[in-house]
């Protein structure tokens, strides 16, 4: 098992989490004590772009590339219902080139974590020898087990409350739904690693709740979607200062994401596990209020607009 980077990295009580798809800015990101970039499906030049703006310490989100391929039938019968053709996707999102680009960097993130799935003992040993830390998005103990096996520095615990997609290995796997706090305690049965929470605080409270259950920092995420830094789009701010409910379904990608609910979301209850396939077909909708792809936490009504200075110092216990 590879050895953890030398220098051990302090965290604040609050990080900015990744937002991948636009949210996540370097300035978001220079803006707080700790934030992310989100690389997960930007393309490389994208991922250059961002590099180049961002001020130590910070961390770095990438999409561990996908190892399941849905069913054919299905994707075919939903390209048909929205009269589409079948997109050609790259179910990798550019993994192996963006942590090939980060080894290479003069001045490396501090972190690099992974969603949708767990490093090798290689990629761990990759880091290290660069004096990055490892990080493994998890949503339940059996995979908190194996990231802690592998050799991970540090888990990112993610209940079900947390907006964007849930960090499940498999498209086709049904999330673990106990709530956060619960979630964090069955970790630490399997694990002593330290472990980040993410999902649904919006407050100094909710943040140091989470520190009390043994969290060592709140990954807070829907937090920073109003901030004055955050890339999220005009019809998104839009759509969250309007109000609404969140809801987890596969009807916003194709895996499972919670976002603002929709009539596509409400009609599409039972959608098939088609990411990337079903997000490609949906894209040029977007901006129509039916296929809104508005991914945020639960209680989007407790977030705030301002600037992401004044937003963390509101987060922190």
């Amino acid at each position: 098992m590879s050895t953890s980077p030398h220098h051990a990295l302090t965290l604040p009580p609050v990080i900015a989490a990744p937002m991948a798809g636009g949210p996540s800015t370097p300035a978001l990101a220079n803006a707080v004590d700790f934030g992310f970039l989100a690389l997960g499906t930007c393309s490389l030049k994208e991922a250059e772009d961002q590099l180049a703006q961002v001020n130590a310490p910070y961390g770095v989100n990438l999409f561990y590339p996908q190892a399941d391929e849905p069913q054919l039938s299905d994707i075919n019968a939903v390209a048909k219902e929205l009269s589409v053709d079948v997109p050609s996707v790259d179910l990798t999102n550019g993994f192996a080139q963006k942590f090939a680009l980060i080894l290479s960097l003069d001045n490396p993130p501090a972190v690099v974590s992974s969603t949708f799935g767990c490093f090798t003992v290689g990629e761990i040993d990759a880091l290290h020898e660069r004096g990055i830390e490892a990080w493994v998005t998890v949503t339940n103990p059996r995979d908190a087990e194996i990231a802690s096996r592998r050799g991970a520095d540090r888990l990112v615990v993610q209940g079900p409350e947390a907006g964007g997609h849930r960090s499940t290995w498999s498209i086709f796997e049904e999330p673990d739904q106990r709530p956060l706090a619960q979630l964090l305690s069955a970790v630490q049965e399997v694990s002593e690693l330290p472990l980040i929470a993410a999902g649904g605080a919006r407050t100094s409270e909710d943040v140091a709740d989470l520190i009390a259950r043994g969290a060592q920092s709140v990954a807070c995420g829907s937090a920073f979607l109003l901030a004055d830094e955050a890339g999220t789009s005009q019809f998104n701010r839009e759509l969250l200062e309007a109000g609404g409910s969140s809801i987890s379904t596969r009807a916003f990608s194709g895996r499972y994401a919670r976002g603002m609910e929709t009539e596509f979301t409400r009609t599409h209850e039972d959608m098939a596990a088609l990411y990337p396939y079903l997000n490609a077909m949906l894209k040029p909708r977007r901006a129509e209020q039916e296929y809104a792809y508005c991914l945020v936490g639960i209680d989007p009504e407790r977030i705030h607009v301002g600037a992401a200075s004044q937003l963390q110092e509101t987060l922190l216990p």
